[in-house]
């Protein structure tokens, strides 16, 4: 007789421990309330290698979630990039340096590279702290959605079922477990089993470009070793990212006949070494030397891939992340920080439908902005890749690729690679109608990085430090400066949004306004004579909620918000910040109605 398996019920079912899976797991857990699983295959973490580069954008989402200072901590900085071409006798000389980011608001104006392992236990410490770990090694070996339109519209219901097979079991009796999920996330990478599964195709090609990768601690004579390098040599290109302690990892440009089985045409790693990598390196940096001071850490072989997958979920029951669903070069450091940034976006709308905040169709979002943002990426690094992966032009070769083109991508992409320039489109939470009341805070990207001061200690504030990301809403109401003829206006709009019909009445569970609305006041005053108790109280919810657009004692920090985002002093606005830190929607206080109208559209009323 075949034993019955275990059955067990979980909100929601994460596969994979990968970056995308692990911010998935850590953000659920830090939500609360929420019944959450995350298996890996995988008996232990990565131990090293993999991916590495940290964007300035990644960077402020893990402050977010108050990740941020240990990444900064242990991870290295390339705040500079250097670029190499031949010169006349065939070696390579320093063509110029330039800053490694361009985007002009990034809060850190810098990468961070820090292998994929310890980035990893970071998102690991966090949820042990939250009482959440990964079970492994187990891997799922059927799923099942069901398709009865009752069952996938009751949120009380569990409509995928899960087969897990766990790896280690010793008998048969405790080697199957049934799970039962009110929603799956996929982030179990490139050969996503759950992808698959639903037979989601992966749209796109496989390039031409061959590349090795391989982590050491070098000793050579190349001057700009610590620094993010280009290199186009007449061997190939090659590009150096500086890591933590004194290693360097390497890309080096490898041949097709180096790495592919000519019976199959496959990658067969069988037929290239570490040693045979940097064999390779060592001819691109001529005249230079580079050689290796200890062992090898890591190394691998690739072809690039650039792919995007059909579809990122399934009834908005089952969705997948991460490489699951896109594949690109590594070459600009985007893999880890879409993967990472798609369940960021994700998980904000999992918990809000769960707790019966907003309505399921808010789910529908997540495909729509960051599908989106992946074909721009596989655009963008079909560009990249092929100026990369080109010759560089010489005398010999004047079709080749100019240092002054490649210098020119490099600058123009630099919003997108930083991801500051991430913009989604106008949608059911990213509501465009009164730009033009603050026409430099761009609605659809991140809430931009400011200092204020907090009125009552003058304490200086980024703003970014007070939008965490913790499935509330962050309602900025620029007050303006407050001057006698503002006092009837503002003091008006505290009765409206004191009224029961008012959108912050109307939606909080059980009237707790601060469970779902963040209030945050900007007031354009002086902190020398600014009282902060003639804010009226709704706009004030704790003493420390009242923040002055004013300089810091020093006269350093702080000042010149509202002109720099182009909002008025002289009338109140409102900056609606989503939990995942993008502006959802701005709107002059006379223009409410449209405020209210916007959360109507995807939240659900609890009015008493």
């Amino acid at each position: 007789m075949v034993p019955l398996a275990l059955e067990s019920y979980v909100d929601v079912l994460v596969i994979g421990a990968g970056p995308a899976g692990l911010m998935c797991g850590n953000a659920l857990a830090a939500a609360g309330g929420i019944d959450v699983r995350i298996i890996d295959q995988r008996p232990s973490k990565v131990p090293a290698g993999q991916a590495d580069g940290i964007q300035p954008r990644t960077i402020e989402v893990l402050h977010s979630y108050g990740l941020g200072e240990r990444l900064l901590q242990e991870g290295n900085q390339m705040h500079m990039c250097a670029f190499y071409n031949p010169n006349d006798v065939g070696e390579i000389e320093l063509m110029s340096r330039a800053p490694d980011v361009t985007a002009p608001t990034a809060r850190f104006p810098f990468e961070v590279t820090l292998h994929q392992g310890a980035i990893e236990q970071i998102f690991l410490d966090s949820m042990a702290a939250h009482n959440l770990r990964v079970d492994r090694p187990v891997k799922p070996v059927a799923i099942e959605l069901s398709r009865e339109p009752e069952e996938l519209h009751n949120l009380s219901s569990y409509p995928v079922k899960v087969t897990l097979a766990h790896l280690d079991a010793t008998t048969d009796t405790n080697r199957l477990e049934v799970v039962h999920a009110k929603y799956v996330v996929g982030a179990d990478g490139a050969h996503s089993w759950v992808r698959k599964a639903f037979g989601i195709a992966m749209e796109g090609e496989q390039t031409e470009y061959v590349w090795g990768v391989v982590d050491i601690v070098p000793d050579t004579n190349f001057p700009d070793i610590r620094n993010k390098t280009a290199i186009h040599s007449t061997n190939g290109s090659c590009m150096i990212i500086p890591r933590e302690g004194d290693k360097v990892r390497l890309y080096v440009q490898l041949s097709e006949s180096d790495i592919l089985d000519p019976g199959t045409g496959r990658v067969d790693k069988t037929r290239m070494s570490s040693e045979q990598i940097l064999e390779v390196a060592r001819k691109s940096f001529q005249p230079f030397y580079i050689r290796q001071s200890s062992d090898v850490e890591w190394w691998t072989i690739y072809i690039i891939g650039q792919r995007v997958a059909s579809s990122y979920s399934v009834e908005d029951r089952v969705f997948i992340a991460g490489d699951a669903c896109h594949t690109h070069s590594p070459k600009a450091g985007q893999g880890m920080n879409a993967s990472m940034n798609d369940t960021h976006n994700l998980v904000w709308k999992i918990v809000q439908v769960l707790r019966g905040s907003a309505n399921p169709s808010i789910l529908k979002t997540y495909e729509a902005e960051r599908r989106k943002y992946a074909q721009d990426l596989i655009d963008f690094d079909k560009q990249f890749a092929a100026l990369f992966s080109g010759k560089p032009r010489t005398s010999d070769n004047q079709d080749g690729v100019s240092h002054e083109e490649f210098l020119k991508a490099f600058q123009t992409f630099g919003g997108f690679t930083s991801g500051i320039g991430v913009h989604y489109s106008p949608s059911a939470i990213v509501n465009t109608k009164h730009q033009k009341c603050a026409e430099n805070l761009i609605i659809g990207e991140r809430m931009l990085p400011q200092v204020f001061v907090r009125a009552a200690d003058t304490r200086p504030m980024e703003i970014q430090d007070l939008l965490p990301a913790d499935i509330r809403f962050k309602i900025l109401v620029f007050l303006g400066s407050m001057k006698e003829s503002q006092l009837l206006e503002v003091n008006t709009l505290a009765d409206e949004l004191s009224s029961p019909t008012s959108f912050l009445q109307q939606y909080p569970m059980g009237g707790q306004v601060s469970l779902t609305f963040d209030i945050i006041t900007i007031v354009a005053g002086d902190k020398q004579n600014f009282n902060y108790l003639s804010v009226p109280v709704i706009f004030r919810p704790h003493w420390s909620k009242v923040l002055l657009d004013d300089t810091d004692v020093t006269g350093r920090k702080g000042g010149g918000a509202y002109k720099r985002f182009g909002i008025s002093t002289e009338e109140v606005t409102f900056v609606i910040v989503r939990p995942d830190g993008y502006v959802g929607m701005i709107a002059p206080a006379v223009a409410l109605e449209d405020v209210h109208a916007y959360f109507a559209s995807f939240l659900i009323t609890h009015a008493a």
